[in-house]
This record gives structure tokens, C-alpha cells and sequence, in this order.
């Protein structure tokens, strides 16, 4: 915006530290909204940030943290995948679906068993299915069409990568990334903390490593700068040479950060180095 000077640090997010706040909860973006962005040098948002209150944040304000642009151009877990392959993210083989009648009139009866079947709707280990054989198969489908009847449509089948019980975890917050691995309970096919899953800190160091370099260069290419994403290594894949992402989640749990203080703290950190990033006018 011409001719007003952009002054202040103004945050949608009540735990970041700013000069104006402004609470965007369950309502659109209204003109008092507005007519603050216009005059903001910098914004921060919420990580339940609807797109709406996104793109009028970019719109009238040339600095706005998180980076949401890849979360609301590709959403769900569908728009995840295609996501990966146009940045070239290496990631199990998948197949998206609209719906059930289409996935049924191509391939009810040729997938190669296991594969895993993911709504594109949910996270955090959510409506994600193990499918072994098509008995299996046919009962997810009977879940997937009730969430069709509600409204929710698409979802993925996704080869499934033998592993040794865990997948790694890596956020990303601003330029920084911290890695746990989320170990599921013996004989679990989901490696989520809140179905069960231990952290881990310190196994496997090589893959650690090789997943946080796929992550950053993820961050990299897509600009994505606060999300948790899940990599998977095959069991066989001991020297960490071909990690997979799996998916992405901009709502994460905290318990392998440390918990929500922890997480508040880091979030503060990575806020204060992003404004210091800023250009200065």
C-alpha cells in the first residue's frame, strides 16, 4: 500500500508475542481486519487459518507468517500427492479417487494387497486404513461412502512400505526443523502419539539425518515454513538412502517437542527470527 507507512507486527495467533492482536475465529475477515493488514508491515496467523483470512492477508500485506500458500492451493491428503509429484517429492506410489463409484469401476479387483487407503479428510492418523485383502477393502469402502453421503469426497491408495514399526517425524518451524521418531505399539499399523505411539529422539541417527535433509529441501521448494511431515523408511533401507514423505500436517501434536509450553516458546523464537529476516522497508 502506497502512501501509509507499515508500522506494526499484527498477530491473529493469542500465544505470539505482537503489537496487535485480533481474534478471526469462526467469522470472515471483516473491513476492522482489514484496515489493520493495510498498515501492517508484518502478520501473523493462526494454524486454524482459513483460507479466507490467508489470502486477504497476502493480499494487503507483503509479510505474513506461516507460509500457507502450498496448505490452501493443495488441500487435503489428495492435494498432498499432487503436491509431491509437482515438486518431485519423493513418495509411495499412490492413486487418487473422486469418489467410490470410481474407484470401483477401475480397480475393485487388481490392487496388489497390502496398500493403504487414506480419506483425503482428517489427520493425525484419522480415517487412514491398513487394507490387507478385499474383504478389508470393501468394509473401508462402506466408511468412505458414509463420508461421501456427508459431504467429504476423494481419497488415495497408497503402496504400503514395510517398516520396522515407525515412521520419523519432522517439523518445521521457519528454518529450523526438529526430529523424533513416533514408534507405534508393537504390531500397530499407525505410528501416531495419539493412538499410542512412544517418541523417540535418538535411534537411527543416519536416518534421522537423511529425513531432515528430504524435509529441508521440501521446505526449500514449496516455502512451507510451520508443519509437521511424516517420512517412511522400508525396513530394508537401514543407511536411510530413500526416505518417502508421506503427508503433511499443519496441525501437529506437541508431545515430541516437549509439550504446548515448549511449543509456544519455539513458536515465539521462530516468529522474532522470520521479522528479523524482513527486508527493512
Amino acid at each position: 500500500m502506497t502512501g501509509s507507512k507499515r508500522s506494526y507486527v499484527l498477530s491473529f495467533n493469542p500465544v505470539v508475542e505482537a503489537d496487535r492482536y485480533r481474534i478471526c475465529a469462526g467469522r470472515m475477515p471483516n473491513e476492522g481486519d482489514v484496515a489493520l493488514m493495510k498498515r501492517a508491515r508484518a502478520i501473523i496467523l493462526p494454524q486454524g487459518c482459513s483460507s479466507e483470512l490467508y489470502w486477504t492477508a497476502v493480499r494487503y500485506c507483503p509479510n505474513v507468517f506461516p507460509n500457507y500458500r502450498c496448505r490452501f492451493l493443495y488441500p487435503g491428503k489428495t492435494g498432498q500427492i499432487r503436491m509431491f509429484r509437482d515438486f518431485g517429492i519423493p513418495h509411495p506410489k499412490t492413486m487418487l479417487f473422486s469418489n467410490v463409484d470410481s474407484f470401483c469401476h477401475h480397480l475393485l479387483d487388481s490392487l496388489p494387497y497390502p496398500v493403504v487407503l487414506k480419506s483425503s479428510h482428517g489427520g493425525e492418523g484419522e480415517n487412514v486404513f491398513f487394507v490387507p485383502d478385499q474383504k478389508t477393502l470393501k468394509d473401508v469402502l462402506d466408511s468412505i461412502r458414509n463420508m461421501e453421503l456427508a459431504g467429504f469426497y476423494g481419497f488415495l491408495v497408497q503402496d504400503y512400505v514395510p517398516n520396522d514399526g515407525k515412521d520419523l517425524r519432522v517439523v518445521i518451524m521457519g528454518k529450523r526443523l526438529y526430529a523424533y521418531w513416533r514408534v507405534g505399539p508393537e504390531g500397530e499399523f499407525l505410528h501416531n502419539v495419539s493412538k499410542g505411539a512412544t517418541c523417540d529422539l535418538t535411534s537411527d541417527e543416519k536416518r534421522i539425518l537423511a529425513g531432515m535433509s528430504l524435509a529441508d529441501n521440501f521446505r526449500k521448494l514449496t516455502g512451507i515454513n510451520l508443519a509437521g511431515i511424516d517420512i517412511i523408511f522400508h525396513k530394508d533401507d537401514l543407511e536411510g538412502k530413500k526416505p518417502l514423505l508421506l503427508e503433511v500436517n499443519y496441525f501437529f501434536g506437541r508431545k515430541g517437542l516437549g509439550g504446548n509450553e515448549v511449543y509456544y516458546q519455539l513458536l515465539n523464537e521462530t516468529v522474532r527470527e522470520w521479522l528479523l529476516s524482513l527486508p527493512s522497508k
